[in-house]
């Protein structure tokens, strides 16, 4: 396994990681609000800070996942290699 593969493979665990910790602290916060939500019978509220929360953790999953800019770099690659490969292709050059 080449180096930048392993990096590129530790920063995705990495993130991972890192939405699994949002994901825990996610649920035990608004576990507790919950509760508190319940042993105060104001109303129910907890909710608005779930909804919201929940999105921001949706984002975050959405970016890990979906990381664009890493497959914006593969497709630009991807383009640069099939340009310098076509460049001496028939065709390419006006001079052949």
């Amino acid at each position: 396994m080449t180096d930048s593969r392993y990096q590129e493979a530790k920063k995705r665990v990495e993130g991972v990681k890192g939405l699994f910790i949002h994901l825990a602290i996610y649920v035990a916060v608004n576990l507790g609000l919950f509760i508190v939500d319940l042993a105060t019978g104001s109303g129910w509220w907890f909710y608005w800070a779930t909804i919201m929360w929940g999105m921001g953790l949706a984002a975050h999953a959405v970016a890990l996942y979906f990381d664009q800019s890493l497959r914006l770099q593969r497709w630009e690659e991807g383009k640069v290699e099939e340009y310098v490969r076509d460049v001496d292709g028939p065709g390419m050059n006006p001079a052949h």
